[in-house]
C-alpha cells in the first residue's frame, strides 16, 4: 500500500506542470498563514494564527502579539507589537490555552511583564508558513534581534540571531495565571526545564491534579548569567522557582551573536519531553535540515490534492483550507503512551484531542475519512478510550471535558466513520459508548438548567435535557437552556446511533432511535413554519427562545437525518424550495457559523441541482479571501475550511451516517485527488467558466440519476465528471 500511494503522489507531482501550478511553486508554498487571523469583530472572525508544528501537531509554536485568553488567541494581524513567542496548545479563539509557555529575546535590561517587554512588530520582516516563522524587532536600546523558527509535533527548534551591540539574553514566561508552573536552569548543561499546569478552561471542566506539560530546552550557547523570576521578584543567580507568575532568563557573552535552542514538549514528564526531542530533532541535525524535513512533510500532505483551472489566489484559499483541515484533531500520544485528562493515568496506545465536535462532524471528519483515512481509526479509538478512562465521551475535549456546545456529535463522527467502512477499533465499545449520550442523562438533569459555558459543578452536561426528551420527545424550554437547538441535534445524533446499532444487530435499539430521529416534528409550529421551544406542559413558547448561536431562522432547516420528512412538514417541494430560496435571498443565511452549513445542500432533496449549482460560488466569494480578514467565520477547527474544500470540488456530506454526499458543482475545471487508501480520484468540470450550471453528473461514464453520490464509490476512487449533456 505504501508503494502504490507513493507511486501515484510521483505521477500527481508530474502532472503538475498541467495543473495550475508554476513549476517552481508546490502546494505548501501557496499556504496563507494569515488568512483569518483578523477581522471586522473582536471574536467573530476567522481566529486562525501563524501558528508552525507538523500536521495534527501535538505542540504549536507561535508569535504572541497579546496575551492569549478564552475569545483571545495569541496573535491577530491587526496588531502593531510583540510580546514574545509561544509554545502553545489554544485550539480556537473560544476555547482556552494550556500548558503552555512563553519566550522574547532581549538585549540591555530584563524585562518580564508583557507590557513592559512589547516592541514594535515590523510586518515587513514577518514570513510565515506551516514549517517555519521569522520576524525581526527593535529592542528600546536599539539593537536589533531576528527570531526564527520551525518545529515538528511535539518540538520545535529556536534561532536568535542578536545584533552587534547590546547584551543577549533570553526571558522565559513559564507561568502567569493561578496555577502556575515552574523553571530550573541547569546551566551546567546549558538546559532549562520549565512546567506548566495552567488550563484557561479549568472551571469549564473537572480539576485535573497531575496535569501539566513539560519542556526542555538545549542551548547552543553557554549562560554567562542567569537567575529566575517570580510575582515581580528577580532572583539573581537562582537555579529554580515556582509560581502562579513564574519564569527565569539567560544571558550569554557579549560577543555572542546567534542562539540556537531545541526543545522537547511533553503531557508524561521531562524524561518524555528529551526523548520526544531527540526523535524529533535531535541534537546533529542543523535548522536548516529540521526546516526542510517539516517543508517536505507538509508538502506531501497538501499534494494529495492538486487542482487545474484556478487562479493564484485560488490556489492560496484552497491550499490554506486544506492546512487548516491538518491540524485538528491534534495529536496526544507521545510514541506509544499518552497521559490521560480523563482518569489522571498513563497509557499505553495513540491518542488524540481537540474535538470540537459541534462544528467539526458536519465537514471536517468527513474531509479527514478522504485524505487522512490512515488516521481515522486512531482518532475514533481516542474518543472510545475517552470513554472508557471516564465513562463518557467529552462534547469538547481540550483536553478534558469542557461542557460546551450542545449534543454529543461524536456519535455521528463515530457512526459515519463505521457506515463509512472504518473498522480499526472496538465496535462494541463505541457502540456502547455512544448509545449511552443517547439513553443516559446527565446527573441532576432534572434540577440543573445547563446554560452555555457553565461551571462545572454540574458536572457533565452530556445531553442536557434527555430525562424530559426521552419522555416527551422535547427538551423542555422552563427546564434546559438552549431547547430547540439540542432537540434538533438530539434528532440527529439519534438517527446516527441507529445507524450503527442496525448494522451491528441491535434492531431493538435501531427501531426505538429511528422513531426519536423524527422528534424534531415535535417542536414545528405549522402555524409559522419554524420551531419553537415548548414548555414542559407542552405550550409554546416564545418565538425567540431556546436556540444556539442563532434564532429561528437560523435552525429553520437544522434537520440533515429526515430531509424529505421535513420538506413534508413545510407543504412539499415547491414551498421547500421557496423557504430555502427566502432564507438566502432575505440574508437569513448566515456562513459565518455552522448550523446552516448544510443549507445549500438541501435542494438535492428537490431535485433541485442547479440552485445549488448557482446559488454555491456567491456563498464562497462572500466568505473565503485570500487576505488576512479572509474567513466570515471562526474556522472552528477545520469546518470552515472543509466545508470549502468539500464545495469548490462539487460534493458535500449533507446527512452523517448516510453513507452518501450530495452533489454540488467543481468550482475549477479539474482535481486530482491521491486517496490515503492508495486510490485516485479525479474531478472533471470542461469547460467549467463558460458554465454556470453543469448539472449532468456521471462517475466512472455512468450517469448519475439522481444528485447524490455514495462515499464508498468515491472512496474507491474514479472520474467524476460533470457537464451540460
Amino acid at each position: 500500500m505504501k508503494k502504490t500511494f507513493e507511486s501515484l503522489l510521483a505521477v500527481l507531482f508530474v502532472l503538475c506542470g498541467s495543473a495550475s501550478f508554476g513549476a517552481e511553486k508546490a502546494p505548501v508554498d501557496y499556504v496563507n498563514m494569515f488568512i483569518g487571523s483578523c477581522g471586522p469583530h473582536v471574536t467573530e472572525y476567522g481566529g486562525t494564527t501563524p501558528a508552525v508544528s507538523d500536521p495534527f501537531g501535538m505542540t504549536q509554536w507561535c508569535a504572541a502579539t497579546r496575551l492569549n485568553k478564552i475569545s483571545a488567541t495569541m496573535y491577530h494581524h491587526a496588531d502593531d507589537r510583540l510580546i514574545g513567542f509561544m509554545g502553545t496548545h489554544q485550539p480556537a479563539i473560544w476555547m482556552g490555552d494550556y500548558g503552555y509557555f512563553t519566550m522574547m529575546p532581549q538585549s540591555g535590561a530584563l524585562r518580564t511583564d508583557p507590557e513592559q517587554r512589547a516592541v514594535p512588530l515590523e510586518r515587513d520582516t514577518e514570513c510565515g508558513t506551516p514549517y517555519y516563522y521569522t520576524v525581526s524587532h527593535t529592542e528600546p536600546d536599539g539593537s536589533r534581534i531576528r527570531t526564527e523558527f520551525t518545529a515538528t509535533s511535539r518540538s520545535s527548534f529556536f534561532r536568535f540571531a542578536y545584533a552587534d551591540s547590546g547584551a543577549p539574553m533570553l526571558m522565559i514566561e513559564a507561568g502567569r495565571m493561578c496555577e502556575g508552573g515552574g523553571i530550573e536552569i541547569i546551566p551546567e548543561r546549558n538546559e532549562i526545564r520549565l512546567y506548566n499546569k495552567e488550563r484557561f478552561d479549568a472551571h469549564l471542566g473537572p480539576r485535573l491534579y497531575r496535569f501539566a506539560c513539560y519542556y526542555v530546552l538545549r542551548f547552543s550557547e553557554p549562560f554567562a548569567d542567569f537567575g529566575t523570576w517570580a510575582d515581580g521578584t528577580v532572583s539573581e543567580g537562582r537555579r529554580s522557582d515556582a509560581a502562579p507568575n513564574v519564569g527565569g532568563y539567560v544571558r550569554f557573552a557579549s560577543d555572542v551573536r546567534t542562539v540556537e535552542v531545541r526543545i522537547g514538549s511533553s503531557f508524561i514528564d521531562y524524561a518524555q519531553a528529551a526523548d520526544n526531542l531527540d526523535r524529533e530533532i535531535g541534537r546533529e541535525r542543523t535548522f536548516e535540515q529540521v526546516k526542510a524535513s517539516g517543508r517536505d512533510r507538509w508538502n506531501r500532505e497538501l499534494s494529495r490534492v492538486l487542482i487545474k483551472g484556478a487562479s493564484e489566489d485560488d490556489l492560496t484559499v484552497f491550499y490554506t483550507a486544506f492546512f487548516r483541515t491538518l491540524q485538528y484533531p491534534r495529536e496526544f500520544s507521545e510514541y506509544g503512551r499518552y497521559y490521560s485528562p480523563f482518569d489522571e493515568r498513563i497509557h499505553e496506545g495513540t491518542s488524540y484531542t481537540a474535538y470540537s465536535l459541534w462544528d467539526t462532524f458536519r465537514a471536517q471528519h468527513p474531509w479527514l475519512q478522504l485524505v487522512q483515512s490512515e488516521r481515522v481509526d486512531a482518532m475514533v479509538r481516542s474518543l472510545v478510550q475517552m470513554y472508557e478512562e471516564s465513562g463518557w465521551i467529552p462534547k469538547w475535549a481540550n483536553p478534558t471535558f469542557t461542557n460546551i456546545m450542545i449534543g454529543t456529535h461524536a456519535d455521528a463522527v463515530i457512526a459515519d466513520a463505521y457506515v463509512n467502512g472504518f473498522r480499526g477499533y472496538d465496535l462494541e465499545a463505541a457502540y456502547r459508548a455512544i448509545r449511552k449520550d443517547a439513553f443516559t442523562p446527565p446527573t441532576r438533569d432534572e434540577h440543573y438548567r445547563w446554560g452555555d459555558r457553565d461551571f462545572w459543578n454540574g458536572g457533565y452536561e452530556a445531553r442536557a435535557g434527555l430525562t424530559h426528551y426521552m419522555k416527551a420527545g422535547y427538551v423542555a424550554s422552563d427546564r434546559t437552556d438552549e431547547s430547540v437547538a439540542s432537540t434538533l441535534e438530539y434528532a440527529l445524533d439519534d438517527y446516527c446511533i441507529a445507524q450503527m446499532a442496525k448494522g451491528l444487530g441491535h434492531m431493538e435499539d435501531y427501531r426505538v432511535l429511528m422513531e426519536r430521529s423524527r422528534n424534531y416534528r415535535n417542536l414545528y409550529n405549522p402555524q409559522t413554519g419554524f420551531f419553537q421551544a415548548r414548555r414542559s406542559s407542552g405550550e409554546w413558547d416564545a418565538d425567540d427562545v431556546g436556540f444556539t448561536e442563532g434564532a429561528n431562522w437560523t435552525y429553520r432547516f437544522c434537520v440533515m437525518q429526515d430531509v424529505p420528512g421535513l420538506i413534508e412538514l413545510m407543504g412539499g417541494r415547491d414551498a421547500f424550495v421557496k423557504a430555502l430560496d427566502e432564507n438566502f435571498d432575505k440574508g437569513h443565511y448566515r456562513h459565518d457559523n455552522e448550523p446552516g452549513h448544510h443549507y445549500v445542500y438541501l435542494y438535492a432533496h428537490c431535485d433541485r441541482l442547479d440552485k445549488i449549482q448557482t446559488r454555491l460560488p456567491g456563498i464562497l466569494a462572500a466568505n473565503y479571501r485570500n487576505s488576512p480578514d479572509g474567513l466570515s467565520g471562526n474556522d472552528d477547527l477545520g469546518q470552515m475550511s472543509a466545508w470549502y474544500i468539500f464545495s469548490v470540488m462539487g460534493f458535500y456530506p449533507l446527512t452523517p451516517a448516510s453513507g452518501e454526499y450530495a452533489l454540488g458543482i467543481p468550482a475549477f475545471e479539474g482535481f486530482e485527488l491521491a486517496l490515503s487508501n492508495g486510490n485516485r480520484l479525479k474531478i472533471v468540470a470542461r469547460d467549467r467558466k463558460k458554465h454556470q450550471t453543469m448539472e449532468v453528473v456521471r462517475f466512472n461514464g455512468k450517469r448519475l440519476d439522481r444528485p447524490f453520490i455514495p462515499v464508498r464509490e468515491i472512496m474507491q476512487g474514479g472520474v467524476l465528471e460533470f457537464s451540460t449533456k
